[in-house]
């Protein structure tokens, strides 16, 4: 158990869930961002295979303190308010940050025909090493935020046999069982089914701007779920026959993270009304894995005040700046304990 505790209704999972994606929020970060964008500079990413992967990268005047390579979660982007936020406090403590968009996500969907599928670990692996070789630091760190902190763990897994170096993966409430977690999302609170469906079919619209021979614009109307979605698009856009295979294919609980040869530390809920913590249990033991659940924070929420303050972002940057100068933070929370 850690040590964010939110005050009155800010308990409710539900309100941390929505509360931290509002554009009430975004407008309170607004001027921590205006300072990261003013920095920031559209990138296209050969991948390999034709296909090309897009992000925002920002950059300090002079020598950063390492580079901090950040993944939305599904229908999000590189500009999601949570997103934003992390990345804007790390820029503030001295970090260059890549703000990676995965497949049909935020500007991408012209660059590739074929659709967005999480069990595309190949090309965001091979847009790693991509931002790594484009922007070479001593310091290299990834962090993603739920089906984008699934992936970052994954990548982190793969990461020195894909020959790329990772000093620390964080992975804020990240997607564990893909299986539950649809089955939360069909049978909890309607909104959130609702939500994603919307934007999901959304993203699939854009989709067929540039590719109508995809040819699903007939079918598009009529879904209304995501079991409905799933049946159709899994076997007609992806490798898998039945929609549980396809799932099941990017979980990681099981023996999925036994090949993570870096440090990485997972920051995830009790009262997650997406995501299962009971599967927390179900990640393989690791030495190089830690596992830190609140009580409190909903789905990416952990909005900790009424002025909207991320305690996330103070945990990320915390946790970063440990790796990168461990005997400094030591001290100080020596200090700080001692007075």
């Amino acid at each position: 158990m850690t040590d964010f505790s939110p005050p009155g209704f800010l308990q409710n999972p539900h309100v941390q869930s929505i509360l931290a994606s509002t554009r009430l929020r975004r407008l309170r970060i607004f001027p921590r961002v205006r300072r990261l964008q003013a920095a920031t500079r559209e990138v296209v990413l050969d991948c390999g295979n034709g296909v090309q992967l897009c992000g925002d990268y920002s950059a300090h005047d002079i020598p950063a303190r390492g580079l901090v390579t950040l993944i939305h979660g599904w229908e999000g982007s590189s500009n999601s308010t949570y997103l934003l936020s992390a990345a804007s406090a790390l820029f503030a403590e001295g970090y260059d940050v890549f703000r990676l968009n995965m497949r049909d996500h935020g500007p991408s969907h012209h660059l590739n025909r074929d659709l967005f599928n999480s069990t595309r670990l190949d090309e965001m692996l091979a847009a790693l090493r991509q931002i790594h070789a484009n922007y070479p630091r001593d310091w290299h760190f990834l962090v993603g935020f739920s089906l984008g902190g699934n992936f970052a763990l994954r990548m982190a897994a793969r990461a020195r046999s894909e020959g790329i170096s990772l000093n620390k993966t964080i992975a804020i409430c990240p997607l564990l069982d893909p299986v539950k977690t649809m089955a939360a999302l069909e049978n909890g609170w309607w909104l959130y089914e609702k939500y994603f469906v919307r934007k999901w079919k959304r993203s699939l619209i854009k989709k067929l701007r540039y590719y109508p021979e995809l040819g699903y614009q007939d079918e598009l109307p009529s879904f209304t779920s995501l079991a409905a979605m799933n049946a159709y698009f899994v076997p007609n856009h992806t490798e898998f026959e039945r929609p549980e295979d396809y799932l099941q294919a990017y979980g990681i609980v099981g023996d999925v993270l036994t090949g993570l040869d870096s440090p990485a530390h997972v920051i995830a809920t009790q009262d997650d009304p997406m995501i299962l913590a009971e599967d927390l249990a179900q990640l393989a033991p690791s030495p190089m894995l830690s596992v830190e659940c609140c009580q409190f924070g909903g789905h990416c929420g952990f909005v900790k005040n009424l002025k909207l303050d991320s305690w996330a972002d103070e945990r990320v940057v915390e946790l970063i700046n440990l790796a990168r100068y461990p005997r400094k933070m030591a001290k100080g929370r020596k200090a700080t304990s001692e007075s």
